[in-house]
Order: structure tokens, then C-alpha cells, then sequence
């Protein structure tokens, strides 16, 4: 409830100051004018901003249902090791809260839970270690209440319906539901209180943002002092031989794919060409450090065809 109030308040407060603006309109009706125009680019297509998120949400509601098959044909399954890379990069403790923006049909949430489960798996070992042989530390404790292991939750946040009603199919095939949620949500305009999460995590997804400034500065708000930013995302390649073959092979084989497996060379199309227009590392890592987190950073995976930025907040 609280987070839908303060959510309505900021939304006011947007149309307060359009409001404010609009009184200026004879007397600077060119500016005005300029700024009802304001276009960004949808792919290679230049659009309207206020229809590029129209056209997003039709591309993933159209290949949802093969979203997962066509990121393993597109990437001959090296995604996989992508993901699994940032949770390494991440290693979350028990007890950790984890948001995942755009995350789709759940693949890093999935990772997260895994991985904090592994990790209490190691305790609980380590804890039955020390019981065959205890120390007059371990004799004394076991007189006190013993205290319930810390609950690791991951929130998938998505603003396409459909990725996360087949997220949520794929969730209950692997049997995954405890401490696992599904929120419709945009990037830009977060539903959730201020400074609720250890992790926020976006994974393929940012690029795909109209106002990816306005993203960043709702992740920073959403995460608890300490909160660590992680972004995996295609960057640019930097090996030239590597970047020729990439390129050859974006362009010419994946919109097949995607017209062979999920009957869709559009939407395959505009992904490969929104990856071009995405900032390069160097130039998102200066995005992220604007927006306030600190401690900014970047690793080249695979050449540079995926970036895996981290940032925190102080």
C-alpha cells in the first residue's frame, strides 16, 4: 500500500511539473513544441519516446513463449555461463533480498536462490562438523535458542505480462515458489518503497529502457545503503576480428533463427540492432557513476560481446 501511494505521489508530482511547464507555452511555444517531440531510437528505427515502450512490450510479448529457447540458439547456450558468472561475481549471502528488473521468466532469481541455498548447505555442514567435536563455545550456545536461518527472497520485475506468466510456468515446473515473487513493474517507475533491496540485478534488459538515466536512478533509490547495482548487458565487442564475425553473425543468422524457432524475424531484427545502439562499457560505467553509485566497475565477457557492470550504494 505504502509503495502504491508513494508511487501515485511521484506520478503526481511529474504531472504538477508538466502542469508548470505548460503555462509557458505562448510565450515559448518553439521550446515547447521541441520537447513534445522528443524522439530516441527503436533499434535503427528513430521513433516518438512516447512509443519506443509500446513497441518494446510488443517484441517481448511476441517471443515470450521461445524466449528461453532462442537465447540458447542465439548464443549456442554461452548465456548460460554469462548468468552464472554474475551470480559468482555477486555470491549473495543467506538472508540476502534481491530485486530483478526485466527479469523475464526468472533465469537470475532462479540462480540467486540456488546459489544463497548452496551457501546454507555449507553452513549446515560446517555446523555438523563442529558438533562431533565441540568447543566449550559451541557446549554453551546450545543452551541458547537456537536462531531460524535467514530467508533469501528475489523479486522478479518485469513490465511484459506475458515473460512473467511463462516465468512463473518455468517457476513451478523446477518447483521453485518459496521466497520467490512476480511484479508487473516499469524500470523507469519502480513499485516499491525506498531502500528495500541488498541487490538489484538487470540481465539483457536495460538496453530496452526509454530513459535508462531514469532506470538507474530508481535502482539507486531502491536499494538499502550498501546495496550493490549489477547490470549484465551486450556491450561492444573488442577484438576487430571477433567484432567482424559478430556482427556477420547478429545481423545474418540470428533474425533467421528467430523466424525458423519463434516465427518473429522482426523482433529478432530490432534486438540485434537495439545492442548497437546501447552505450559502450566505458560510457554506461560513466551512466551508472552519474547516477550516484560508487565503486563502479566493469568485466569483458566473452571479448566484449556481454558486459557485467556492479556498482554500489553508499
Amino acid at each position: 500500500m505504502a509503495a502504491s501511494v508513494r508511487l501515485l505521489l511521484r506520478r503526481a508530482a511529474r504531472l504538477s511539473l508538466c502542469d508548470f511547464k505548460a503555462g509557458f507555452k505562448t510565450s515559448r511555444r518553439c521550446c515547447s513544441g521541441a520537447a513534445e517531440d522528443k524522439t530516441t531510437h527503436f533499434g535503427f528505427e528513430t521513433v516518438p519516446e512516447a512509443e519506443k515502450a509500446k513497441k518494446v512490450y510488443e517484441v517481448f510479448e511476441s517471443v515470450a513463449q521461445k524466449y528461453d529457447v532462442m537465447n540458447d540458439a542465439m548464443s549456442l547456450g554461452i548465456h548460460r555461463l554469462w548468468k552464472d558468472a554474475l551470480l559468482h561475481v555477486m555470491h549473495p549471502q543467506p538472508g540476502a533480498r534481491l530485486l530483478d528488473v526485466a527479469g523475464g521468466t526468472g533465469d537470475i532469481s532462479f540462480r540467486f536462490l540456488d546459489y544463497v541455498e548452496s551457501q546454507l548447505e555449507r553452513q549446515r555442514r560446517r555446523a555438523a562438523r563442529s558438533a562431533q567435536t565441540p568447543s566449550w563455545q559451541d557446549i554453551s550456545s546450545r543452551y541458547s535458542a537456537e536462531e531460524a536461518e535467514p530467508e533469501s527472497r528475489a523479486v522478479v520485475c518485469d513490465i511484459n505480462k506475458e515473460m512473467l506468466r511463462v516465468g512463473k510456468q518455468k517457476a513451478e515446473r523446477l518447483g521453485l515458489t518459496s521466497g520467490l515473487s512476480w511484479v508487473v513493474g516499469d524500470a523507469e517507475e519502480l513499485p516499491f518503497d525506498d531502500e528495500q533491496f541488498d541487490i538489484y540485478t538487470v540481465a539483457f534488459g536495460i538496453r530496452n529502457v526509454t530513459h535508462v538515466e531514469q532506470a538507474l536512478q530508481e535502482a539507486l533509490r531502491v536499494l538499502k545503503p550498501g546495496g550493490r547495482f549489477m547490470c549484465l548487458e551486450f556491450s561492444k565487442v573488442t577484438n576487430p576480428l571477433l567484432a567482424s564475425l559478430y556482427d556477420a553473425y547478429s545481423f545474418q543468422v540470428i533474425p533467421v533463427l528467430g523466424e525458423v524457432i519463434a516465427g518473429d524475424w522482426k523482433s529478432y531484427q530490432y534486438l540485434v540492432e537495439s545492442i548497437r545502439k546501447f552505450p559502450d562499457q566505458v560510457e554506461f560505467k560513466q551512466m551508472i557513476e552519474d547516477a550516484g553509485f560508487c565503486c563502479v566497475t566493469f568485466h569483458n565477457l566473452t571479448g566484449g560481446v556481454v558486459s557485467l557492470h556492479s556498482g554500489f550504494k553508499l
